[in-house]
Order: structure tokens, then sequence, then C-alpha cells
């Protein structure tokens, strides 16, 4: 119990600083889900990619963009 109340005194205090809105990448990756779904019903596999490249596109390559030009 000790050594967890020593763990968390020594954890970084979080900066902030995130100067995007995080509802850009919460609509684009609902958006991406809405999309992939549709085409899974429909079976159209341009769909189904396109869903997964905007759910990408939202969790991993614009934050590391972003992220990277800041």
């Amino acid at each position: 119990m000790g050594a967890l109340l020593l763990a968390q005194n020594e954890l970084p205090s979080p900066r902030g600083g995130f100067e995007v809105s995080p509802t850009f990448f919460v609509v684009l990756f609902g958006l991406g889900f809405l999309i992939g779904i549709a085409g899974h019903l429909t079976r159209s596999r341009a769909l189904v990619a396109a869903g997964v490249i905007l759910v990408f596109l939202a969790t991993v390559l614009i934050p590391i963009y972003l992220q990277a030009t800041r």
C-alpha cells in the first residue's frame, strides 16, 4: 500500500495544452464507424475501407501530425 502511494506521488502532473478540440476527433471517429457499419450492411468494401481509414486518421495519424508540427 505504501509503495502505491509513493508511486502516485512520483507521477508527472498533466501539463494540458491540448490545443485542438477533442470534439473533432470524436466526430471523425464516430463518422468512420458509421461509414464502416454502412459498408458492412451494404457489403461494400469501399465503404468499409473508408470507415477504417477515417478511424485510423482520428486515432493515429492526425494526432501524430499535430504533435509533430506543434
